[in-house]
């Protein structure tokens, strides 16, 4: 698999923060390298609502995909979201993410997932397009609304 997934853990801190702040800085979203440094330390000591992955070599990852777990009565048990999915601009369009995107929900729901949840901006078609050819369909009934708390 070209896309390999490793397990990030608090030794990648470092690599998988620095391509955390590009992600977010290409994204126009704020926060603070210690905020968002912050908020991957759980996940990757071992914390039960999520888990990271690295993209390819782990020592010089592509990119990275975290996905975090919630309980659905609807789906029928656990069901994960993905959070963030990025990869380096040097190597998208080469089928990467969509490689990621097919293996990873093999795995997960070897693992017991029984549904996996992703959004995406109602203008981002190239995400979109990438999404629907990975089998991830609009619930068109439901909008995803958040409340900052």
């Amino acid at each position: 698999m070209t896309a390999a997934l490793h397990l990030a853990r608090l030794d990648d801190l470092d690599r998988i923060a620095a391509m955390v702040s590009a992600s977010h800085t290409e994204a126009g979203l704020q926060g603070t390298d210690e905020a968002r440094r912050d908020a991957l330390r759980p996940l990757l000591d071992g914390i039960p609502h999520g888990c990271a992955y690295l993209i390819g070599p782990a020592r010089a990852p592509l990119g990275y995909v975290i996905v975090t777990f919630g309980w659905s009565i609807e789906f029928g048990g656990l069901e994960g979201y993905i959070d963030e999915i990025w990869l380096r601009p040097a190597v998208r369009g080469r089928g990467i993410a969509s490689e990621v995107l097919t293996e990873l929900p093999k795995a997960l729901a070897a693992a017991g997932m029984k549904a996996l949840h992703l959004e995406v901006g109602h203008q981002n078609e190239r995400a979109q397009s990438l999404y629907s050819r990975a089998r991830f369909e609009p619930r068109p009934d439901f909008m995803l609304m958040s409340k900052r708390l």
